[in-house]
């Protein structure tokens, strides 16, 4: 089943395929790995306010951040569902 969502044509567009390529290589780590002390490269280029269709939203660079796969995956469809997500450093520590 194709997705409908009107905002879905912005992914295919050369100015998102530009950013994203921009974010990945100015964070090209995972941001929410990184706060745990792992070292995992990133592959998603993911909006850290969902933007919701609006358009000058999902063309924000600095509404941008790098994650990897299952963090963006797990931990962000979590925290956008309205879930604590407690997350743990390298020792064990809450972050």
């Amino acid at each position: 089943m194709t997705d409908t969502r009107p905002w879905r044509k912005f992914y295919d567009t050369a100015r998102w395929k530009r950013m994203r390529t921009h974010q990945l290589t100015l964070e090209p780590l995972c941001r929410f790995c990184l706060e745990a002390e792992d070292v995992t490269a990133a592959n998603v280029v993911d909006h850290i306010t969902a933007h919701k269709g609006s358009e000058d939203l999902f063309f924000d660079p600095d509404n941008l951040q790098s994650l990897c796969a299952p963090c963006h995956d797990r931990i962000k469809r979590e925290i956008e569902r309205g879930k604590d997500v407690i997350r743990f450093d390298a020792a064990g520590w809450p972050i």
